[in-house]
């Protein structure tokens, strides 16, 4: 019996054997993990659609109260905690908040119930659609989403200040064909408290700081960007020009040049820009690429200014960055007057005007 145990335990392993049946193991409780995740979600769904149902048979607020008191006690000592009083409310709200199944099947495909109770607290369902897209696509964590919320990113896309059924096309394109656009991954105001910056300091600063903190920066750009050059060096007519930032998003499957602006935005920022913009479409894009999009990063802008300009249709925008925050509820009124103030200028048919002349790019020398 020793000499057979000594002997299984001599025999070599076949090269990778290991790492390939370790990876069909975790890979397979993946697959489970995911899959009853996705039916606790429905089980949940189904639960609140038939609770509301009773409920809003009898009309009355009080009866809701005590049916769910009476229920929670019954299934909780059946069934557990998850069934207590204030997960069966919850259970309830999902059903009122997405009462489409077919919805909520293709959303618990990639959020489970934790996401769904963070998202349950929004009150505006275009914010609740925005978040529970962005989640599914991007796949974001619990935490992620958390900090998502609180960091008020839906307020700082341009579709929060699109009218709401134009919002709701768009975030119907996004769920049933994936397809991401500009609007819904550019943001206003760029919170990079996170840098460090305060006081004075220069943009080769601001840059640097990027860099060193460039995870924390993707974070804020959205997942699917991808750094690819820090002052990327074109020539044109044996003079030197140098591109602040260059990404590239993958779903978009587009560069991205971030030029970075230490003060007001300028008239000039986007013949500059358009300069770049144009030199990349002619000398680095790829056959299957979408043309080149440019963000100006600026400390201070005018929205009136950049209307005028027009320039989501030239493949270029504008936001600001914030490298100090202030209070929570200072933020949260300032991108609510922004958006009061886009839907009203949407409302009243202001025409942009066309063809405004700008400026020739100025020469930058290599920081």
């Amino acid at each position: 019996m020793s000499n057979k145990l000594a002997l299984t335990k001599s025999t070599p392993q076949p090269a990778g054997l290991l790492t390939d049946v370790r990876e069909l193991i975790l890979s397979a409780r993946q697959s489970v993990s995911r899959g009853v995740n996705a039916a606790l979600v429905m089980l949940y769904w189904q639960v609140g659609q038939r609770l509301r149902t009773e409920v809003l048979k009898q009309e009355r607020a009080e009866y809701g109260k005590e049916i769910l008191s009476t229920l929670s006690k019954e299934l909780e000592a059946e069934f557990g905690r998850g069934f207590s009083w204030p997960n069966l409310s919850r259970m309830m709200a999902l059903a009122e908040a997405f009462p489409d199944r077919r919805i909520v099947a293709t959303l618990s495909k990639a959020l489970g119930w934790s996401h769904f109770v963070e998202l349950l607290p929004l009150k505006k369902h275009l914010q609740r659609d925005f978040y529970a897209e962005m989640c599914r696509i991007e796949r974001w964590s619990v935490r992620t989403l958390r900090k998502k919320i609180g960091g008020m990113l839906y307020e700082r896309t341009a579709l929060s200040k699109k009218p709401d059924k134009l919002a709701e096309l768009e975030l119907q394109k996004l769920r049933d064909e994936d397809k991401l656009t500009p609007d819904l991954i550019f943001r206003d105001p760029y919170l990079l408290d996170f840098l460090g910056l305060k006081g004075a300091y220069s943009e080769k600063d601001l840059e640097t700081a990027i860099l060193r903190e460039l995870e924390q920066f993707l974070v804020e750009l959205g997942s699917d960007f991808a750094f690819v050059a820090r002052q990327k060096r074109i020539v044109v007519d044996g003079e030197d020009f140098y591109l602040d930032l260059l990404f590239y998003h993958r779903r978009l499957r587009r560069l991205v040049v971030i030029d970075l602006k230490l003060e007001k935005f300028a008239p000039s920022d986007v013949g500059q820009m358009e300069f770049y913009l144009r030199w990349l479409k002619k000398h680095e894009m790829r056959p299957g690429e979408n043309e080149p999009l440019g963000l100006i990063l600026c400390a201070e802008k005018s929205d009136e200014r950049i209307e005028l300009f027009e320039l989501a249709k030239r493949g270029i925008r504008v936001g600001e960055y914030l490298t100090e925050l202030p209070p929570k509820k200072q933020l949260a009124q300032r991108l609510h007057d922004a958006v009061q103030l886009a839907r009203a200028r949407l409302g009243e048919g202001v025409e942009s005007a066309k063809g405004l002349p700008t400026e020739k790019p100025r020469r930058r020398k290599k920081a």
